[in-house]
């Protein structure tokens, strides 16, 4: 493959947003990983919570793509994109949707003894290709999104413990909120096109002024989660200093949006939410690093 056809892919599954769910992932397995004698897991596991991350992104966007290639040639926002503009074709997007499907089944078997991973695989697969069918049956896509995502703790929690306790639960409904409050301001875009073509969206049924009240909601919602978090975990004062910064941040993501003007809402959505959640990261690690005492 080319350097040039393997940028197309890359572009394909917008594979620089990967910094919205795989943080998440990796503060999980983090949280699992932290005992008072130091970090458990071995290389191999923190390889496959990297690879399954990648995968099954990759898997869900470029199905994505091929599920909405031709809303996306409808609509003079997305008509630019590699099917409908013809940079890549239905046949080479089927094939790689095919291959990272397989790699995320294939990448659970780093897990082993640990079987958890590979027996749920095709039931989170199957929840993540789902999703791009939900605008033609329920204004709850953006729920169904925030969910997909909110897997990643709970994955990366189960493949290093192989249970499931509070604290990565109340990391998945932070996340649950976050997504699902940032898709749905991102969707005030597409309003019209979503009342033209018939798609259901909280936009479309609430209006963009109902929805941006909504989205407000659902990250207030977000930062409630990440304190029963920090409580039931416990973290530290640093930890919630970082919840304090993200809550900041998402004020001013709020404030970049208008019902009037829309304008920003790429630089919200994209550059707010990357520091949110590579933020909450290093400042989750940090504060694990910072408590862990000798046994």
């Amino acid at each position: 493959m080319s350097i040039a056809a393997a940028r197309d892919y890359l572009d394909l599954v917008k594979f620089s947003h990967t910094v919205f769910a795989l943080p998440f992932a990796l503060f999980g397995a983090a949280l699992a990983a932290r005992t008072p004698e130091g970090w458990r897991g071995r290389p191999q596991d923190w390889l496959g919570i990297l690879l399954c991350m990648a995968a099954a992104r990759s898997a869900a966007m470029a199905f994505n793509r091929l599920a909405d290639r031709h809303y996306d040639g409808l609509n003079p926002r997305t008509a630019g994109r590699h099917l409908p503009a013809g940079k890549l074709s239905v046949r080479a997007v089927t094939l790689f949707t095919f291959l990272c499907c397989a790699a995320f089944v294939a990448s659970t078997l780093l897990f082993l003894p640990n079987r958890w991973p590979l027996v749920l695989s095709v039931p989170v697969l199957a929840w993540l290709l789902a999703y791009s069918y939900t605008k033609r049956f329920t204004s709850l896509a953006h729920f169904w999104l925030g969910a997909s995502l909110s897997m990643a703790p709970l994955a990366a929690w189960i493949a290093l413990r192989g249970d499931l306790e509070w604290p990565p639960a109340w990391l998945a409904a932070a996340v649950l909120c976050w997504v699902s409050g940032f898709d749905i301001l991102y969707a005030c875009q597409d309003v019209d096109f979503d009342r033209e073509m018939g798609l259901n969206s909280v936009p479309r049924r609430l209006g963009v002024p109902g929805a941006l009240r909504l989205a407000a909601a659902c990250h207030a919602l977000m930062i409630a989660a990440l304190v029963a978090l920090g409580l039931s975990y416990p973290m530290g004062a640093f930890y919630y200093g970082g919840v304090a910064l993200a809550a900041l941040l998402l004020i001013y993501e709020h404030a970049l949006v208008r019902p009037e003007d829309l304008t920003r809402v790429n630089l919200a959505f994209f550059h707010v939410n990357a520091v949110i959640s590579m933020g909450l990261l290093a400042v989750g690690v940090a504060d694990l690093w910072i408590h862990i005492t000798p046994g």
